[in-house]
């Protein structure tokens, strides 16, 4: 696997992680509320988006490569680490699976109590807003994985086809069976975007702060089956530690207790 592919793969994948839930969001806004003003708050939300990669994308092609690997390398490190941290626990049982399905659900009632309200254009102002506000917020990161591991790696270009190809992929998935994506498999995919941010993170960081790996790119090839191998090996010791599987297992029993007795 070359550094390019290495790149594609890992904006490809972090990006499809934001894309779900903003998928999620805008079927829980027009399914609850109103096709129309759901689509259209993506619709704005996207313009948004446009205008920041028009004003961003030259502005961070232009700072000293250096400086923005030891920059951009600390805060996907940090990034990582969490998504790591989290995908770790979920894995081990100390932490409930995220659960697309349910989270739609919840969204889906949240926007139903609402009260309907007219705004200009907009048929329903709540569900205008709440898709706007998701594909903004998911948007952003979607940006910032992009320009940031283009610009790092000076392939702008082939991080935004990831992207892209990330969001018409789910977006094209979302529109098909307007329903949660619960089918797609978040938390394995989140811990391999943790393993994939946390090793470029190490890697940018450690060049932009002066190092040099051995090999230059081809370090990575190492870097991201080493971290792989240290967080399975994690999630093997923390399920058989107090609290692990067994504590997962015991709250999917209650959850179905519950439900015969419903």
């Amino acid at each position: 696997m070359g550094s390019s592919s290495a790149l594609f793969i890992a904006v490809f994948l972090a990006c499809v992680v934001e894309a779900v839930e903003a998928t999620t969001i805008v079927l829980a806004a027009g399914t609850a509320r109103d096709w129309r003003s759901a689509t259209s708050g993506m619709a704005g939300a996207l313009a948004v988006l446009a205008i920041i990669v028009a004003a961003l994308g030259p502005a961070v092609s232009a700072l000293p490569l250096r400086g923005l690997r030891l920059v951009v390398g600390a805060l996907l490190l940090v990034f990582g680490l969490q998504w790591l941290r989290k995908a770790i626990l979920r894995a081990s049982g100390h932490k409930a699976l995220h659960d697309e399905e349910k989270i739609f659900a919840q969204q889906l009632a949240a926007a139903s109590a609402q009260a309907r309200r007219q705004a200009g254009l907009v048929p329903d102002w709540y569900g205008f807003t709440l898709s706007f506000k998701g594909v903004l917020l998911e948007g952003l990161e979607v940006v910032f994985i992009v320009l940031t591991f283009g610009a790092n790696q000076h392939d702008i270009g082939l991080a935004a086809i990831a992207g892209a190809a990330a969001v018409v992929v789910v977006a094209g998935a979302g529109v098909a069976v307007r329903s949660p994506l619960s089918r797609v498999p978040e938390n394995s995919l989140k811990f391999i975007v943790g393993i994939m941010l946390t090793a470029f993170g190490a890697f940018w960081g450690a060049e932009g702060a002066g190092a040099h790996w051995p090999g230059s790119d081809a370090a990575l090839l190492a870097l991201i089956p080493a971290i792989a191998a240290f967080a399975l090996a994690l999630v093997t010791v923390m399920r058989r530690s107090p609290g692990g599987s067994g504590r997962q297992q015991a709250a999917v029993a209650a959850a179905a207790t519950a439900g015969e007795r419903s």
